[in-house]
């Protein structure tokens, strides 16, 4: 896979995959789903929501909310890229949005839910989950969306059953940076941590996995992140999912 420009160098030569690796957990947008064909005009008109049609105020909220005025492009680790539907209509709300905060998180997760019938995928997903399972591996997404976007996402890119445990921030189990979802996973994969990975393209995917304890924690260049702002925490960073199964040493 080409690198994007600013991206960095993939990191992967020294990486060994952990002792009895058991399950593989995986952030969505920017990881498993190309974040600006996907994301792009679904933030956009969430701007335009929250703004209630003020051409001005709905860009103001675009850039507080992580939209780079100059490239367009969402930054890494900023509010779209990395937080949920109450933590964006609180900001946007904090920035001027007339909308009650509630009122804007609930339709904010209606946008996104939305979002999941036009994903554009990073790679070929059923035939990577589906290595994945040949190599008895349990799967499971934790993202910032909520859990029916998810659900909505994997069933039309046409992975719904390769996915063992999905949870979005509405789930029950924290938000992401913190261990809880992760930590969820490894009850239902019946694993310990160290016999987990966790895939993402943000930073506060490679905490989630460090609070966790799993054994690996890898970035992909595929999303919003870059070298930069994924190595510190990662052990291994790859250009996208797509160099996974040679990351891990799958036929």
């Amino acid at each position: 896979m080409e690198k994007a420009e600013g991206k960095g160098a993939c990191a992967m030569t020294a990486f060994v995959p952990p002792r009895s690796l058991k399950a593989v957990l995986f952030d969505k947008d920017g990881t498993l789903v190309d974040f600006e064909r996907t994301w792009a005009p679904v933030i956009r008109a969430a701007a335009r929501l929250a703004a209630r049609g003020d051409p001005m105020l709905a860009q103001r909220l675009l850039e507080a909310c992580g939209v780079d005025p100059a490239t367009g492009r969402t930054r890494a680790d900023s509010l779209f890229a990395a937080g949920n539907s109450a933590e964006i209509a609180g900001e946007m709300v904090a920035r001027g949005s007339p909308w009650p905060q509630g009122e804007l998180t609930r339709q904010l997760d209606i946008l996104f839910a939305r979002a999941g019938a036009a994903a554009v995928a990073i790679a070929d997903l059923p035939a990577l989950f589906g290595r994945l399972k040949q190599a008895r591996l349990v799967v499971g997404i934790a993202s910032s969306d909520a859990a029916v976007g998810i659900d909505e996402t994997m069933r039309a890119l046409g992975v719904g059953q390769f996915v063992d445990f999905i949870a979005g921030y509405d789930s029950g189990h924290g938000h992401k940076p913190d261990a809880g979802m992760a930590l969820a996973f490894c009850r239902q994969a019946g694993c310990v941590p160290g016999q987990m990975m966790v895939v993402g393209d943000n930073r506060h995917d490679m905490a989630m996995g460090r609070a966790a304890g799993a054994g690996a924690v890898i970035g992909v260049l595929s999303g919003t992140g870059t070298s930069e702002t994924l190595q510190e925490l990662a052990d291994a960073v790859i250009d996208s999912i797509a160099d996974l199964p040679d990351l891990l040493g799958i036929n």
